[in-house]
């Protein structure tokens, strides 16, 4: 699979707890998988240490808080068009959290290649 260079960044923010909506699974493995099963070119979830959303109760992994409901941002490149066919499949999975889009420029997918310097 090859990305053009204009492509289009898909960023969800949600709660390390959130469920799907068949609540059988964590949120953010339901997106990977859905995003997989529609052969977007890749998914990431990142977890954050510390963070707050529209509630601003802070969510923190240090000893002294109770480390619950951390943040994670899911970060899925593709094209525009394929990005924005997925809207509907994640719209219907969600009942909270933010989605943000970007466009980007792919500069590397895949193996990379190693140029000779001389």
């Amino acid at each position: 699979m090859t990305l053009p260079r204009d492509a289009m960044l898909l960023r969800v923010f949600i709660g390390e707890d959130d469920k799907s909506r068949d609540r059988r699974r964590p949120l953010y493995e339901a997106f990977v998988f859905e995003a997989r099963a529609a052969h977007l070119a890749g998914a990431t979830v990142l977890r954050g240490p510390l963070g707050y959303g529209h509630s601003t109760r802070l969510h923190s992994t240090k000893i002294l808080d109770v480390a619950e409901h951390l943040p994670l941002v899911i970060e899925i490149v593709d094209t525009e068009e394929k990005i924005k066919a997925f809207l509907p499949t994640l719209d219907a999975m969600m009942s909270g959290g933010l989605v943000t889009l970007e466009k980007v420029q792919v500069l590397l997918y895949g193996d990379s290649v190693k140029h000779d310097p001389a």
